[in-house]
């Protein structure tokens, strides 16, 4: 009988390229950046070693940076000094995310994709990612209607791409329709469809100067529940968005892997914070190798299913790919 030997395909650093089945590129890379209202100079992220709230001079640094390392795109994040119980400041045209996105189109908006996230969390008081009814409740068609005001505010300032990642139903029909209705027919729709109540956001939540009381868990999905995220993923389709998203990425790729085996859009994946600071908290205490671990990370979510991820490694992979 013959011996079968799959080791022969390993033998060398060429025919483990040639046999390679899952590749990274840098076009497949979107980058998330924090701007931040009323600073002059970066501000470091303390739980997210090398990450920084960025001025709009320091947004138009590393927006040149991000375009000259080739990566697909960045999702812009606003952080106001005010905010108040309905986010008013999120769909004011002078508020820092409209204002930030207009830097952006016109840095790099032929050579990156402009993407904006559509949530209130970062504007309203109490933190959460839509307005409170009279018992202190997220109303989700409230919350509609401040989306669509966010949405036309976002595509006058020139996002290409809208991140809608509040978790409220029917929210990516009422922003496509919106939009329609305006004229924004060609802004396109990332619906942040299977995002989880996941404890890996703690590191975002100092990064956009969160005010959140309470918790998100009658929004976002049940961490055990697979079948719900897929449900979520086909009814933003159906609704219209034109990108479905996985978020976070790295604890749930048999969701990822599920959403793109039955959506006919693009499936991206967010590698989250706190998986970034994990990652950074273990290379620096010399515990795992930090460009092989980021690699293999980045890479795993691509072989589960995601056509580009969101990272805070974006520039950073991307020179190690060149």
């Amino acid at each position: 009988m013959t011996t079968i030997r799959p080791r022969r395909l390993r033998a060398t650093p060429a025919l483990r390229a040639a046999a390679r089945e899952t590749r990274l590129h840098p076009r497949e890379l979107v980058l998330p950046l924090f701007v931040r209202e009323g600073i002059d100079a970066p501000r470091p992220i303390a739980s997210m070693p090398g990450v920084q709230q960025h001025s709009l001079d320091g947004l138009r640094r590393v927006l040149v940076q991000a375009a000259d390392a080739g990566i697909g795109g960045v999702m812009i994040f606003g952080v106001p000094e005010r905010k108040d119980a309905s986010g008013s400041g999120a769909d004011d045209p002078d508020g820092i995310l409209n204002v930030a996105s207009r830097v952006a189109v016109a840095e790099v908006g032929d050579a990156l994709v402009v993407q904006t996230d559509l949530c209130l969390d970062e504007f309203t008081d109490h933190g959460h990612c839509g307005v409170l009814d009279d018992r202190g409740v997220v109303d989700n068609d409230a919350t509609l209607a401040r989306y669509e005001a966010m949405a036309l505010a976002q595509a006058e300032a020139g996002s290409a791409l809208l991140g809608l990642s509040g978790m409220m139903d029917g929210q990516v029909a009422a922003v496509r329709a919106a939009l329609d209705r305006a004229g924004f027919t060609g802004t396109a729709l990332l619906a942040y469809s299977a995002k989880y109540a996941s404890a890996f956001y703690g590191p975002f939540r100092e990064a956009v100067g969160s005010s959140l009381r309470g918790d998100r868990l009658t929004y976002q999905l049940d961490p055990g529940n697979g079948r719900e995220g897929v449900r979520e993923a086909v009814l933003d389709v159906e609704e219209g968005a034109d990108v479905v998203m996985v978020k976070p990425a790295g604890g749930y790729l048999d969701v990822l892997r599920r959403v793109a085996d039955v959506v006919p859009v693009p499936v991206w994946a967010y590698q989250v914070s706190g998986e970034y600071s994990m990652l950074e908290a273990a290379a620096a205490n010399g515990w795992i190798a930090r460009e092989r671990a980021v690699l293999e990370s980045l890479t795993s979510i691509r072989r589960a299913g995601a056509e580009s991820i969101l990272t805070y490694y974006a520039l950073e992979a991307a020179a190690w790919l060149d």
